[in-house]
């Protein structure tokens, strides 16, 4: 079943200065199932972090419309934009966006507990999910008295703590070392085959490498898309690697 449609969305920014226009997406269209895996690839200013932006309703589309489970993002009111995002919407960033001041239990429960979720439910929803992810004996300590692999789990943690029904990752390996990398993608792989919906944005070829499907994205469209398909994670690298040559060559 189609959980996201992204329907020929365009989106065109005015420089300050000269009064220029910019267009950071010019046209880009494509679906996702719900439960699917989808990695987002292109050069640097192709668009993916506009895309992203928009589908994380933080930015609204020129033209165009994204439909999330049969809401239209650009009809929500401002008001209930913050709402509907922790409502439907998990998050993680390559920095991790973590706050220092809090233990990592306390910014795992903070979507919750801005729901205005009693203790309760917030320790009831946490633990499992942290024993999960392998982060159950670090819930009190602090994010600068853990590794960054830690904290990626718990903004991990932190996404899927309200259920979400896409999970937004922006380049989530970016700041990891390689092990932790490793690590990180192969819980992701976990947590889409429980079921999650992920589409994720990243440079990495390795990492696109454990989804389902690739876009690429080039000048704001998306122009090719690999599949799966039963080939393994090395088959999926070469594929992509493939692309990637492909694209450069015809810049």
């Amino acid at each position: 079943m189609e959980i996201l449609k992204v329907e020929n969305i365009e989106k065109t920014y005015t420089t300050r200065f000269g009064g220029q226009s910019v267009k950071a997406l010019q046209g880009a269209s494509f679906t996702v199932e719900e439960g699917e895996y989808v990695a987002i690839m292109g050069e640097s200013g192709s668009g993916k972090t506009t895309l992203l932006n928009i589908l994380a309703a933080l930015d609204k589309p020129t033209s165009g419309k994204v439909i999330l489970d049969g809401q239209e993002l650009t009809s929500i009111k401002e008001r209930k934009l913050a709402a509907y995002r922790r409502e439907n919407l998990g998050f993680v960033f390559q920095d991790f966006n973590l706050l220092d001041t809090f233990s990592l239990e306390d910014n795992i429960y903070l979507p919750l507990v801005l729901a205005g979720e009693n203790h309760k439910t917030l320790k009831a929803k946490a633990e499992p999910l942290a024993k999960k992810l392998g982060i159950y004996e670090q819930l009190k300590k602090y994010p600068y008295e853990v590794s960054g692999g830690q904290k990626q789990r718990a903004a991990v943690c932190r996404a899927l703590i309200t259920s979400p029904k896409l999970v937004l990752a922006d380049e989530p390996t970016g700041a990891l070392d390689s092990k932790s990398s490793a690590d990180l993608l192969n819980l992701f792989g976990e947590i889409n085959e429980a079921g999650q919906t992920i589409v994720m944005v990243t440079h990495s070829a390795r990492a696109a490498a454990h989804a389902s499907r690739v876009l690429f994205l080039r000048d704001g469209v998306v122009f090719h898309q690999i599949y799966r398909a039963g080939q393994s994670e090395e088959e999926m690298y070469e594929k992509i690697s493939n692309a990637l040559n492909s694209v450069i060559k015809e810049a």
